[in-house]
């Protein structure tokens, strides 16, 4: 080993008596001052032997690398020799050391192995601009005599991955077809990656499917591409595939599953793998526990989400911010805060992504000063510069609290560029506020930015209607058919014996549909025992009385309600998640229905969770 008390700045301070080094070079340590030549006595590859032998046996570190390099240089390795070269580059790039240095050392090598190419390939490919891997490839493929092998398109391709570059991927898939690699597990599991990476899960899943041999690796990857990119539901029915194949999870593919059933509020199958996790050991993994943490978050079940914190033997920055985050959106401001304030005794920095969800604590429970004082907080005390999602929570922030002018000054006085995200926040903080003036002049923004998007068209629609402008409103919606704009239909889901059930208003597919609706029709007689009227005035049609009462009546998240009450035990908590935000009339009714059935509701809309309990819900009203 090396000595602790040579210097590491200075390669030509290197310890030559140090007895690592009189052992390995025996026949060269008497040389302290002269470099060594080749001669009969002492051949270079002898020498080049050693060298590579102490790499592997003192280079934990960039600067010892280059004192071995500086060394092996001073007695008479040749710059250019490949042996040498390459295991420099290999040590340099596990060591994740500057490529700049990397690419000196392949610079001077005259004739390249494959071996060395793919290194410099991994190398860029790990490092901050995988641009240069793609760079470097088209370079061996222009100048190279050499020819690729196993490993060369799996680096190339975690590249292209980073990238997100598809024509570049569809390129390499090309060309490694017609070199006869497609069919090399290695290079499947890569293509697999790169498509899944760029959203690309039904090429991935296509290419899943005709593998002659499927490992782990290539399971965990269409799992973790489908949960990522919007379809939990196919990440389930892959990991139940999985388990009919007798192929065991890992760490990897428990991340992914959790983030599906995250998505999807499977808050039952959660708590099964949770289970699984804890009797193969994983809860001692800190991945696997941040995800189990937002799992739980996710699912609206706070406590569960604070008993995995708390019972965590490690914890990251990002176990504090998955709480933090959790408490937020479960609203839960105040005690959001003081972990927050846990956080920094803790002496963690907080991230961007934590003082987003500080900040998103104060705008959903109305904590304006709070929310500046974090602002500021972030700027002054930690230097970190305000992202356009800071300020978009910042516009969020006073808009919910009906500050909506102060907001329009603040997108003034911005020194981002507002994008669409941060208009379309503030019209729909007119749409709750009926401003109209200001929301016209969100839109006129919006429609530069971003248009043809429906929920823009149906945020101005409902302002109009509120104001009973019904030309206004017809002339919206004449526009949004003319375009073909289509309004996303809202829905929820609801999770029942180990099966999502979804429903949409006014649907009737559902093979318990007749049960479902005549519970539907008991509890708006209950309700209205209990001083229900309906919130007709949400309903923004030129239609009758009558005919918005009908309307109301069948909202998605009313028939969940009604088809878990048919269906489940008495007392089970329901849970339901909506695509859409909550409207008045239901938080109303679900309010009543929580007093009225004796359950505890648990909505989580587009934004939030709304826990509803004995006639009251966790937001206080304000969302």
């Amino acid at each position: 080993m090396l000595s602790k008390n040579f210097s590491l700045t200075k390669p030509s301070m290197l310890p030559f008596t140090n007895p690592s080094f009189v052992s390995l070079f025996s026949s060269t340590s008497h040389h302290k001052s002269q470099p060594t030549f080749p001669s009969p006595t002492n051949p270079i590859p002898i020498i080049i032997a050693k060298y590579i032998s102490l790499l592997q046996l003192c280079a934990s570190s960039e600067s010892k690398l280059m004192q071995i390099h500086a060394f092996s240089i001073r007695h008479g390795v040749p710059l250019a020799d490949p042996d040498m070269g390459k295991h420099l580059i290999f040590t340099a790039v596990s060591l994740s050391a500057s490529m700049s240095y990397a690419n000196n050392v392949f610079s001077q090598i005259d004739r390249p192995n494959i071996y060395t190419w793919n290194t410099m390939f991994r190398g860029y490919a790990e490092s901050e601009n995988p641009r240069l891997a793609l760079d470097l490839y088209h370079r061996f493929i222009r100048v190279s005599s050499v020819k690729p092998d196993t490993h060369t398109y799996p680096f190339v391709l975690k590249a292209v991955a980073k990238l997100a570059d598809v024509e570049e991927g569809g390129k390499i898939h090309s060309v490694a077809l017609r070199n006869g690699f497609e069919s090399l597990v290695y290079v499947q599991n890569a293509l697999l990656h790169f498509y899944a990476s760029c959203g690309h899960t039904d090429s991935a899943h296509k290419m899943f499917v005709l593998m002659a041999h499927r490992d782990l690796v290539a399971w965990n990857t269409v799992i973790n591409g489908f949960a990522l990119n919007g379809r939990p539901n196919e990440a389930l029915v892959l990991f139940r595939d999985m388990g009919f194949e007798g192929v065991g999870p890992d760490g990897f593919t428990m991340v992914s599953l959790l983030s599906a059933c995250g998505e999807l509020g499977a808050l039952a199958l959660g708590r099964r793998a949770h289970v699984y996790m804890l009797k193969v050991g994983l809860c001692l993994n800190l991945i696997a526990n941040n995800a189990l943490l937002d799992l739980y978050a996710k699912c609206g079940s706070i406590k569960e989400a604070r008993k995995v914190f708390n019972e965590m033997e490690e914890r990251s920055v990002v176990s504090w911010t998955s709480l933090v985050v959790g408490l937020a959106v479960n609203g839960l401001g105040k005690e959001a805060i003081q972990v927050f304030e846990g956080l920094e005794r803790e002496g963690l920095v907080p991230t961007q992504i934590t003082f987003v969800g500080f900040l998103y604590a104060c705008s959903h429970c109305g904590m304006v000063d709070e929310g500046f004082n974090c602002f500021r907080k972030m700027k002054e005390i930690y230097g970190i510069e305000p992202r356009i999602e800071h300020y978009g929570c910042m516009i969020d922030l006073l808009g919910r609290a009906g500050l909506v002018e102060k907001a329009y000054e603040y997108i003034q006085k911005m020194p981002l560029r507002p994008n669409a995200v941060i208009w379309r926040t503030m019209l729909g903080a007119c749409t709750l506020h009926g401003h109209l003036v200001l929301g016209e002049l969100a839109r006129t923004q919006l429609l530069k930015l971003e248009p043809g998007h429906s929920g823009d068209d149906v945020l101005l629609s409902n302002l109009y209607a509120l104001e009973n402008r019904w030309l206004d409103v017809q002339k919206v919606r004449s526009a949004m058919i003319n375009q073909r704009v289509r309004k996303t239909p809202g829905y929820s889901l609801v999770e029942l014996r180990n099966r999502v059930y979804e429903f949409v208003m006014g649907d009737r597919s559902h093979p318990q549909s007749e049960e479902t609706y005549a519970k539907l029709t008991e509890i708006t007689k209950l309700l209205k025992l209990e001083g229900y009227v309906p919130h007709t005035a949400i309903v923004l049609a030129d239609i009758e009385e009558e005919e918005k009462e009908n309307a109301l009546s069948f909202h998605s998240e009313k028939i969940a309600v009604a088809f878990m009450l048919v269906n489940a035990a008495p007392c089970t908590p329901i849970r339901i998640m909506k695509n859409l935000r909550v409207c008045v009339d239901c938080h109303v009714a679900l309010k009543l229905i929580s007093k009225v059935y004796d359950r505890e509701i648990a909505v989580r809309d587009c934004t939030r969770f709304h826990h509803f309990k004995n006639g009251t819900c966790s937001c206080g009203d304000y969302w």
